[in-house]
């Protein structure tokens, strides 16, 4: 490597001179290299760009992230992230610990269940501050969600807009602070010898663990490979999860699940990759138009997370209006386009 190399120095005074760098796949917001010292194990260097975005925008992540990680890297317990060697923000670099990833197996469910629940627990109140807030749903969301069941001729019956509304406060990340990853999606976790860890951190926040949990049902909101978790496997991880958090916290993981999984479905957002949110109402779209993201369309996703709240507030104290309009949206949509299909089992990507 020469002395033009952005991360240069910061990797010279951390591990000394580097060998061999290797540039790895990453997203376009950021360039990933693997490199190997001369006297000591490999290590990767990150660094935050700001392609498609502000320099402001890309400092904000790179600081994020770099929060993020150092919280992660606290303990007790195994670790939940590789570790932070070191961190130049005028560059925007940082240098990680190496970890060598087993890959995925049948299984590997269990094992990330319990580690997003020491993630989560490794902040607390006196952590507020030290990253921003979560950002879930609004009222906006909500409308436009709305807009979209009238769109489809599916009658709203009287109670839901006073039952999102519940919804939207009690999912207020204030009194929470659950370390979250912010995309907690498989391509974001290494398999090791030891467990998971998580990567890429630019989106960590401080909220309730439950928005994060509600992956496993709702199919993964935030990831190209969306996909569906059911039956055994889905209560075994709900359970490592409740399980870990307690013995971590002495307490139960507090709020409701089936918020959660309302508060994803009535976000458009979700139905895109992140270079497309906040730039139009996906929800408009869906009645002209499938768009498709990974190995579903946004009408697959949009089924899914239907039928999931359905069946979430069939019996619910305070959701029986969303779940009735949940089931005749996703009616609509299926006899609308009967070739619609389910959502891929957690057991058949092509990882």
């Amino acid at each position: 490597m020469s002395n033009r190399d952005p991360f240069h120095d910061v990797l010279l005074s951390t591990v000394g001179t580097a060998e061999q760098a290797e540039l790895l796949d990453s997203s376009p917001r950021s360039r990933v290299w693997r490199v190997r010292p001369a006297d000591s194990r490999p290590v990767i260097v990150k660094q935050v760009t700001d392609a498609g975005d502000t320099s402001a925008d890309a400092d904000t992540r790179f600081a994020r992230e770099v929060a993020g990680l150092r919280l992660a890297g606290r303990g007790p317990g195994p670790s939940v992230a590789p570790a932070l060697l070191a961190a130049d923000p005028s560059a925007r670099v940082m240098v990680l610990e190496h970890l060598d990833d087993l890959g995925r197996t049948a299984d590997w469910m269990p094992g990330y269940a319990e580690s997003l629940a020491r993630l989560h627990a490794r902040t607390g109140p006196a952590d507020a501050g030290a990253l921003p807030l979560w950002s879930g749903p609004t009222a906006a969301d909500a409308e436009s969600f709305l807009a979209l069941a009238r769109a489809l001729d599916v009658p709203v019956p009287s109670a839901v807009p006073d039952e999102l509304a519940g919804i939207l406060e009690r999912l207020d990340p204030t009194p929470h602070h659950a370390l979250l990853h912010g995309d907690p999606c498989p391509g974001n976790d290494l398999h090791t010898a030891d467990g998971v860890r998580f990567v890429d951190f630019e989106r960590a926040s401080l909220g309730n663990g439950l928005v994060e949990l509600a992956y496993f049902r709702i199919g993964f909101p935030t990831c190209w490979c969306a996909m569906s978790v059911t039956a055994a496997p889905l209560a075994e991880v709900e359970d490592v999860y409740r399980a870990t958090w307690r013995g971590l916290t002495g307490t139960d993981v507090p709020g409701d699940l089936a918020d959660a999984c309302a508060g994803w479905l009535i976000q458009g957002d979700a139905l895109v990759e992140r270079a497309h949110r906040g730039t139009a109402d996906q929800f408009a779209r869906v009645p002209t138009e499938d768009f498709e993201w990974g190995y579903v369309s946004a009408r697959e996703r949009l089924v899914h997370r239907l039928g999931v709240v359905a069946d979430m507030t069939r019996d619910h104290d305070h959701l029986h209006a969303l779940g009735r309009l949940s089931s005749a949206m996703a009616g609509g949509l299926l006899r609308r386009w009967s070739g619609l299909r389910p959502l891929p089992a957690h057991d058949a990507l092509p990882w």
